[in-house]
């Protein structure tokens, strides 16, 4: 109850909010993994999900895959691009991807943005 009220009274504590759930979410017991991603799956995955970026949620995403990927296995790329920054999900689960090298590079070229 009063998360909320000081979430409707100061939007950082929006922030701070998920900050806390992203870390207990960190904390929990690491899953084992049964199967380790090859590169060129993981390319392929970045590439499907590059072109259709913003169609499909998890589970659909797969089942399209060009190849057939075990879903142990997808599971663990989508992590992946997700810890990485190149993809998100919004709150309907669906996946877009958002890695942009260009647009970084512009920005660290501008040394009013560099950390002194």
């Amino acid at each position: 109850m009063a998360e909320r009220f000081f979430a409707n009274m100061y939007p950082e504590a929006k922030l701070l909010n998920s900050c806390i759930d992203l870390y207990n979410h960190m904390k929990q017991k690491p899953k084992t993994i049964l199967h380790y991603p090859q590169l060129d799956t993981v390319l392929m995955v970045e590439r499907f999900i590059w072109k259709h970026s913003g169609e499909y949620k998890r589970k659909s995403l797969w089942q399209r895959l060009p190849k057939k990927v075990m879903y142990q296995t997808f599971c663990v790329i989508i992590d992946y691009l997700l810890y990485s920054g190149k993809i998100a999900a919004d709150k309907k689960g669906t996946l877009c991807w958002i890695w942009n090298p260009e647009l970084v590079d512009k920005y660290l070229k501008k040394p009013h943005l560099r950390a002194k």
